[in-house]
């Protein structure tokens, strides 16, 4: 009898310890969600504000696209080292110096009298940017329950994408309210203040995974780790996102400015639209959660979304479209585009083996960050040239060229399974 008893208090304890199990992946995955939003707001914070600067220090679009390529570059060249250091320091600390790093940058480009001073501070920016990925992606794998991972991605990426659709609008407002430099300073002081929110959240929520805190005992082994970042499989994740983040980085940073010339819409309008892309994108990304929750194709999720955003794209450019439909076309192929990245994410994690998730991941997301580097000065020139089309040819190319490399990835899966 007493053994039954015991039997039965341990089942009754079952429910109550499942659901602190998922109020802990809930805590876990909005606290990172919420950092990831607020880099994504410090990421465009300055391309919302390009025809501010470039009438303030008298400069041309493709040099303030240069100025983007530096920062994006920083942050490709240093993602796979801060991958190395997740693994080695703990990702809570990587990802609150991250975070507080890139807000101080914003807050003294708000003082620099100079537009060569802007540089510098976009090589720090980017180096503050390049731990969210594999710090982000480490906390969430090695915390949250598998059966939710993919929704917990999903709500990772969202939350990036809305710090993306908050940051236009927000940093015009505040720029017509205040003058660009003291908005700029505002933005930063409030970007400090939540990487400080973050670390002591953070604390609390991770002491039963103190390797996410304090340094971890066991040395990296670099030859290994070489071995697993030259996989095919891990080399065709890279191609993908670098080739999608052409597209995406691209329409997300000379959106409104391509939309003005191609069409003569406002800033305001433009801003507008672009607001609207990234929120489809956003609400996309959680149906997509579900999606990549419920099959193991991830790649056909990916063509079928990256294909029907790159017509989309090239409509937006080539049909006399009013500016309610524009702004219909560009939500939908931002929802078309979202749908993919839970998919992506899930791509990514297969191709990364136990115990090396922050070194995989920070070398895979570098890919994103190339694509970043190349598309801003890319896209510059090309309005420079008045080839204002010529955007959205280039979007609707890398999208498409992206599809077939998830085809690749799944085959190279198959054959390293086999």
């Amino acid at each position: 009898m007493a053994k039954i008893m015991e039997h039965g208090k341990a089942l009754s304890s079952l429910p109550s310890r499942a659901g602190a199990g998922a109020g802990r992946d809930i805590a876990i995955t909005a606290l990172v969600s919420t950092a990831h939003t607020a880099d994504h707001f410090l990421q465009l914070v300055l391309p919302s504000l390009f025809p501010l600067l470039k009438n303030a220090f008298g400069v041309s679009y493709a040099e303030l696209g240069l100025l983007m390529t530096v920062f994006y570059a920083t942050s490709g060249l240093s993602q796979t080292a801060a991958g190395f250091l997740v693994d080695r320091v703990g990702a809570l600390p990587v990802l609150a110096g991250g975070l507080g790093l890139i807000s101080v940058d914003i807050g003294l480009v708000g003082i620099a009298p100079h537009f060569a001073l802007l540089f510098p501070l976009a090589i720090l920016a980017g180096a503050g940017n390049s731990v969210f990925h594999p710090a982000d992606y480490a906390l969430l794998s090695g915390t949250v329950s598998k059966r939710y991972l993919a929704r917990a991605y999903g709500v990772h990426t969202f939350g990036g994408n809305v710090g993306w659709a908050l940051a236009p609008m927000t940093c015009v407002a505040l720029a017509a309210w205040l003058g660009w430099r003291a908005a700029l300073l505002v933005v930063g002081l409030g970007g400090l203040l939540m990487a400080v929110f973050v670390f002591g959240a953070g604390r609390v929520l991770l002491h039963n995974h103190p390797s996410f805190i304090r340094p971890a005992e066991a040395k990296t082994d670099f030859q290994q780790a070489f071995s697993i970042l030259i996989a095919p499989t891990v080399i065709l994740c890279f191609v993908y996102f670098a080739l999608l983040s052409i597209a995406l980085v691209g329409v997300q940073t000379f959106l409104p400015a391509t939309l003005h010339a191609l069409f003569g819409m406002d800033i305001a309008a433009a801003d507008a639209v672009l607001t609207g892309y990234l929120a489809g994108s956003a609400a996309g990304i959680l149906v997509g959660g579900f999606i990549a929750d419920a099959t193991v194709h991830h790649e056909r999720v990916a063509a079928t979304g990256l294909a029907s955003a790159a017509a989309l794209l090239l409509a937006v450019g080539a049909l006399p479209l009013s500016h309610i439909g524009l702004g219909a076309t560009m939500a939908i192929a931002g929802l078309a585009v979202g749908v993919t990245i839970p998919s992506r994410d899930m791509l990514a994690r297969s191709a990364s083996p136990p115990g090396a998730t922050g070194k995989v991941f920070g070398f895979v997301y570098s890919g994103l960050d190339l694509g970043s580097a190349l598309a801003p000065f890319l896209l510059g020139a090309l309005l420079d040239h008045n080839a204002p089309f010529a955007v959205f040819v280039l979007a609707a190319t890398s999208l498409l060229l992206a599809i077939s490399t998830t085809f690749a990835l799944k085959a190279a899966q198959r054959k390293r399974t086999a």
